[in-house]
């Protein structure tokens, strides 16, 4: 069966950066299974995926446009300390969730603290950064009904079932 739209399909895969460095795996916590076609992976290597079948192993490399976008400089912002209200210790590295102006939820890092001065990030961790994926196919099925319903794949151990 080859991978497409309301497939299910189980990946194994290593993501580096272009210095070589490993940004995560899966080799830990056991395959990744996806919907294909449902937005739950980058784009870059959803597209890359698209006709493979159990057992194809491939290499993606996936630029930023495709993956977590282009790093916004316009998206760090300093705020003053008082704007974290119920906070009694802020560190660098330190993540929260804020509203932004679509009504939606966002995540911000700290990334320095000057006095009152804190300055935050909402860019992804990741943007900017190009991805290259070491990817071996290891399931390709029907989706359920209930997966179609849901947008994601439901794992055998129901992590994924809400």
């Amino acid at each position: 069966m080859q991978i497409g739209s309301n497939k299910v399909v189980s990946i194994d895969y290593k993501l580096t950066d272009d210095e070589g460095r490993v940004i995560d795996h899966s080799s830990d916590r056991g395959p990744l299974a996806y919907l294909h076609g449902a937005g739950n992976i980058i784009p870059g290597l959803e597209t890359a995926l698209e006709g493979k079948k159990q057992g194809d192993e491939l290499n993606v490399r996936v630029e930023p446009a495709q993956a977590y976008g282009e790093r916004d400089e316009q998206m760090i912002q300093t705020l003053n300390r008082s704007q974290f209200q119920g906070v009694d210790e802020l560190e660098v590295g330190m993540q929260f969730h804020a509203g932004n102006q679509n009504g939606g939820v966002q995540v911000v890092t700290v990334v320095s603290i000057e006095g009152d001065d804190v300055t935050i990030d909402a860019n992804h961790p990741l943007a900017g950064t190009t991805l290259n994926f070491d990817v071996t196919v290891r399931e390709v099925r029907e989706a359920s009904p209930e997966e179609l319903e849901h947008g994601h794949a439901h794992t055998d151990e129901g992590a994924n079932d809400h």
